[in-house]
């Protein structure tokens, strides 16, 4: 689990369950969690809410309302029912490849 990957703003406590839930999440076209590609931007914890602020690495990006379900779903299945979910897809900063884990890079051939 790479915590570092996001900022993330919240009760301490909550944050590996947050990382685990977000790394369940993978990116279809290829085929590695939506952390190590580095869609995650931050997350925020406040208030019986969390924001999730996250993007895709391209605007054309096929997959993008089944990537947000995806990471909608598992952070509703992971954190106390009380928190209400709330993904934003944003494109500013926009994504690069400098975003991804080595991990990332390394299954990419990078």
């Amino acid at each position: 689990m790479d915590e570092s990957r996001f900022t993330y703003s919240g009760p301490p406590e909550l944050l590996p369950k947050v990382a685990r839930a977000l790394e369940k999440v993978v990116d279809p076209e290829v085929a590695l969690n939506i952390v190590d590609v580095g869609l995650v931007y931050d997350v925020t914890v406040a208030d019986g809410r969390m924001d999730v602020r996250m993007t895709m690495t391209s605007a054309a990006c096929p997959v993008t309302d089944i990537i947000v379900d995806d990471t909608e779903n598992a952070l509703d299945d992971d954190m106390p029912p009380e928190l209400k979910i709330h993904v934003e897809l944003v494109w500013e900063p926009p994504w690069t490849p400098q975003r991804m884990s080595p991990r990332a890079r390394a299954f990419m051939g990078w």
